[in-house]
């Protein structure tokens, strides 16, 4: 015979969850299995921990994506961005083909052509939509998606961050997921910001210019690369994850302001007189961006072996005064719909005078600023507005060219003053 002593020790360990240790009494709930119990706080978090490692494995799962068309891409492209329709069908081409890629390297077939990935170069004058372009096409991707800036990066040992804190923004994404991470895009802002600062050797060295662009080369072509996990500078105690870049798919993008200079050298623009050739009569001297080649490219710093790493090029036409008339209100995440939006979570409704928008384009033209420049000034005139309208019981609102000019007005003279 059992002892009382014993059966009683017996019971008081069945009385508790086997997970925590909760005695019954501290618990809600407190489920008996075959030979263990667990109580209503650790089914939760079983719950929790087993949906983020579903997540984890089925979020980027290529098995689920429906391929779009480049067609569709555009489409859902152009109910963010305006105009920009050749960038968009170069965008589109690429992110697609990056998709068909990837399928083709999950099922092998010795007799498959092997397919190179075709990473993308977008340039334009600030404020012409290359960010948002990126931006945009994140929203309907299945794959691991981030931006990073290059004018942070520098060589190895140098302040800044190292070309390698690039993979760990997108294993971030990824949600440390190295084979998702392999198979996503990054899309690298301000490219020309790391364009080598002189033709002439120098005795310094240009860490944040050419030494960035070697060491990009490896991440363009496709290798493995050794990540810190958690970004930061390397060190021999730090544990590395290996990231091959061999299936991820680079975007660069930038503004090379005064590349056109280098264009209008190579196409001989100011040749006059009996050698000059008649082609050169039907150059757009004003929109010279649309007659980029490679070799502008390398006039204006970017190395050899970076651009044949980038063969897709691609420009972005400047901002006429229709296409920044029609960003104001007709994408769906338009600036004026923006505003009132957040004037109707305050039971407020607002209209816009048709020439006060007719004012706000006029002012971004004349700063020069682009679609850029329209959010700002919006801000300016709808400043006092959001301020004060909260607070009072009014339920409509109006904005006339009267309150326009003189709200940018008095924004106007108060930094002259400051000045």
């Amino acid at each position: 015979m059992r002892s009382l002593s014993g059966i009683l020790l017996k019971s008081k360990k069945m009385d508790r969850c086997s997970f925590c240790g909760r005695e019954k009494k501290d618990t809600s709930l407190l489920i008996a299995g075959i030979s263990a119990h667990i109580c209503d706080r650790c089914i939760e978090q079983a719950y929790i921990i087993a949906q983020e490692e579903i997540g984890k494995k089925g979020e980027f799962d290529l098995k689920g994506i429906k391929l779009l068309k480049p067609k569709e891409m555009k489409s859902f492209l152009d109910l963010y961005v305006i105009g920009q329709e050749e960038a968009k069908k170069y965008l589109a081409v690429a992110v697609y083909n990056h998709y068909k890629r990837l399928i083709q390297t999950s099922v092998k077939d010795e007799k498959d052509v092997e397919i190179e990935k075709s990473n993308i170069i977008l340039v334009g004058e600030t404020g012409t939509g290359k960010t948002l372009l990126a931006r945009t096409i994140a929203k309907m991707l299945h794959v691991p998606f981030t931006i990073v800036d290059a004018t942070i990066l520098t060589e190895a040992g140098y302040v800044g961050e190292d070309i390698e804190s690039i993979l760990t923004r997108l294993l971030q994404v990824a949600d440390y997921n190295v084979e998702a991470a392999e198979k996503g895009i990054v899309f690298i802002d301000e490219i020309d910001k790391i364009a080598r600062k002189g033709d002439n050797p120098s005795i310094t060295r240009d860490v944040s210019g050419e030494g960035v662009q070697q060491g990009l080369l490896k991440l363009l072509e496709g290798s493995i690369v050794n990540v810190p996990p958690q970004g930061g500078r390397k060190h021999p105690d730090q544990k590395m994850i290996p990231v091959n870049t061999k299936n991820i798919l680079f975007i660069c993008g930038g503004a090379f302001d005064g590349i056109e200079k280098k264009i209008a050298q190579r196409l001989n623009t100011q040749v006059v007189g009996y050698k000059a050739d008649k082609s050169k009569g039907q150059i757009d001297q004003k929109n010279l961006l649309q007659y980029i080649a490679p070799q502008d490219l390398k006039a204006y710093g970017l190395i050899p072996e970076i651009i044949g790493r980038l063969p897709i090029l691609s420009f972005l036409m400047p901002l006429d005064r229709d296409t920044l008339r029609r960003i104001l209100t007709e994408p769906k995440n338009a600036i004026t719909r923006q505003y009132e939006k957040l004037f109707e979570m305050d039971n407020i409704h607002l209209t816009w005078d048709e020439n006060v928008l007719e004012y706000i384009v006029d002012k971004a033209i004349e700063f020069k600023l682009g679609a850029r420049g329209l959010r700002s000034i919006c801000e300016i005139i709808m400043i006092d507005a959001m301020y004060e309208l909260p607070s009072k019981n009014e339920k409509e609102i109006s904005i006339g060219i009267s309150y326009a000019k003189e709200k940018l007005e008095k924004a106007d003279l108060k930094r002259l003053k400051a000045a």
